[in-house]
């Protein structure tokens, strides 16, 4: 893409910029259908004029504005350049970045085309990549250390991107073994209330990594590589007394361990493994009285060397965009109501 550089016009105090789209780019891609991804970019700054004629993109306005709106465009080609398309979340989040770098509130050098074209695994035509800034670094993280936690809300994929990774060291023969677990504790259910086998009764809390797993791997091959003991499923209460080698190690809905089973299973580490350990201590659902094992550990393996804590927050939701202003809504709701620490008297912080 070429562009020129942005003019002044001091009587007005406005900037000028323009930007030429190459030829191998068609102009759909960059305005997006029914010039969608333009509308969500004048949106965004309303101080800029923006207008398009064949393959050239103008703006004219606010310096500042202008010169963010030439740095979106910037963007936006070098993930076209990738072959992966733009879409109105990409470039809402692209802005949101670089509004945070200019503002000074941003707190690496990361651009948005460097988070948005990092593949982590792609399956059956489709490539699993971070989406937002904090995803990227807890997927940096993952491959830096050996114990990583990723904590934050619903939605933000962080067991999402941690199944990703784990399929991913198994492909390339980093892992031998896939071990995925999770507390069998959830929302106000108790399993000796619910019918059927100890089996069936488990298979429910266990089911959201099973559909992980399908969206990653051929559909087919899963029970053969369960059957082989390549891939585990199983509830946390199965890793007591064992020692975990050449395994990559995921423990799920984490806020609902104990201090005592985050212990036990922090000590489960074998050689040439890794772990990765993701909850939300909002969403606690433990008996009255029991403080969450993921809450407490942060406080004891903070600075430890090869630990991380990776935190994403309500701005790194990646489903519909109301699920993040729920999120928003009970946080604000929660420290208003003295919630804020959901286990120290038992209640739920929902």
């Amino acid at each position: 893409m070429t562009q020129t550089p942005t003019a002044h016009t001091s009587a007005q105090d406005q900037a000028r910029a323009r930007i030429s789209v190459p030829a191998q780019h068609p102009m759909v891609t960059v305005l997006g259908s029914g010039d969608s991804l333009l509308r969500v970019i004048e949106k965004a700054f309303p101080a800029a004029d923006i207008h398009v004629r064949g393959n050239e993109i103008s703006a004219v306005g606010d310096p500042a504005e202008v010169a963010l709106v030439q740095r979106v465009f910037d963007e936006m080609m070098l993930v076209l350049r990738t072959g992966q398309p733009m879409t109105e979340d990409a470039v809402e989040r692209s802005i949101a970045m670089l509004k945070a770098s200019q503002e000074g509130t941003s707190d690496g050098p990361e651009t948005p085309a460097e988070v948005l074209t990092q593949n982590i695994l792609s399956s059956r035509g489709r490539t699993i990549r971070p989406k937002t800034l904090n995803q990227k670094r807890y997927v940096d993280a993952i491959d830096k250390h050996t114990i990583v936690f990723g904590i934050g809300p619903a939605g933000t994929g962080k067991t999402y991107l941690a199944m990703a990774k784990a399929v991913q060291a198994l492909q390339s023969k980093q892992v031998n073994r896939i071990i995925l677990t999770r507390p069998a504790v959830e929302a106000g259910e108790r399993l000796g209330f619910l019918p059927g086998t100890l089996y069936e009764k488990i298979d429910p809390y266990l089911r959201p990594l099973y559909d992980a797993l399908h969206d990653m791997l051929d559909p087919d091959s899963i029970p053969r590589l369960m059957a082989a003991g390549t891939i585990e499923v199983a509830p946390l209460a199965y890793m007591r007394g064992r020692t975990l080698n050449d395994a990559f190690i995921i423990l799920d809905e984490a806020q609902n361990t104990s201090p005592e089973q985050m212990k036990m299973f922090l000590t489960r580490l074998g050689f040439e493994s890794k772990i990765v350990i993701t909850g939300d201590v909002t969403q606690v659902d433990l008996p009255g009285g029991t403080k969450s094992g993921l809450r407490q550990v942060q406080e004891i393996l903070e600075g430890v060397e090869d630990v991380h804590f990776s935190r994403l927050t309500s701005q790194d939701v990646v489903r519909h965009k109301l699920v993040g202003r729920i999120v928003d809504a009970y946080e604000k709701y929660d420290s208003h109501q003295g919630t804020g620490r959901p286990d120290a008297k038992g209640s739920k912080g929902k």
